[in-house]
């Protein structure tokens, strides 16, 4: 049995859960990175005894748009999926139920899933720091359970939430922009997992693609990205009632 951890977690809080929960499994993990599609991801195919932790940030209470295409260039073939959605604290509707259609699609057999919290992708003022100690000990715990069922060959689905049809995907709108700092590195545009930002001048974004995952703030080595101070603070208000109580992780098995 193989370990496959498939990710999408373009600022990093996505991919701290699935390390927790794939690494419990098991020490030695396959990474199949989705924030690029490359030829890597068409060349992997899972067999029956194989188990994925196929983990996703939550955006707008929708799978990232993306993962769609990505997800579906993995061949499931059988392989038991846990499903992991991680979101900054307000909620996530129907992406975990979204995911695990997408997830059907690709030959995947959903056997649990849990929805987890991290640092909003946006405000980072949100879930700040999280996962923390607390969320790591439910996680393992979590994670304990499910290996318990993969070991009984338990193939059951677990009943997971959300809605069908989805709840419709809206964009924040929220494009970051270069600053004053900006010494035209190119990390962002190289690092862009939509190929937002024109190569040659990362002041050109083209908002149609950009999905507002805030990798190119992420990964800027001098921090010379952000969002408008005025659209930023109109976030964090409207934020500000659905995040600021301490949401708990779930688990679906």
């Amino acid at each position: 049995m193989k370990i496959f951890e498939i990710v999408f977690s373009p600022t990093g809080g996505t991919e701290k859960v699935a390390k927790i929960v794939a690494n419990e499994l098991n020490k030695k993990v396959i990474t199949l990175n989705m924030l690029k599609r490359n030829s890597t991801l068409d060349k992997n195919q899972l067999t029956k005894d194989d188990v994925a932790v196929i983990s996703v940030p939550s955006y707008g209470g929708r799978v990232p748009s993306v993962v769609s295409e990505r997800l579906s260039l993995i061949q499931g073939n059988g392989a038991r999926a846990i499903l992991v959605c991680v979101y900054g604290n307000r909620a996530y509707e129907d992406t975990l139920a979204e995911l695990e259609d997408l997830a059907d699609k690709a030959g995947f057999k959903t056997v649990a899933a849990i929805s987890a919290i991290a640092e909003h992708s946006i405000v980072r003022q949100y879930a700040s720091g999280r996962p923390d100690t607390q969320d790591k000990d439910q996680l393992i715990a979590f994670t304990k359970a499910i290996k318990k069922k993969l070991e009984e060959k338990d193939m059951s689905k677990p009943q997971i939430p959300g809605n069908r049809p989805y709840k419709v995907s809206k964009l924040s709108g929220l494009v970051p922009k270069p600053t004053k700092k900006c010494v035209n590195c190119k990390v962002c545009a190289t690092e862009c997992p939509m190929q937002a930002i024109d190569f040659n001048d990362p002041s050109k974004i083209d908002k149609d693609k950009c999905i507002s995952c805030m990798r190119c703030i992420s990964v800027c080595p001098y921090l010379a990205r952000s969002i408008h101070i005025v659209k930023y603070k109109a976030a964090s208000a409207m934020l500000k009632k659905v995040c600021s109580d301490r949401k708990e992780n779930e688990l679906f098995i």
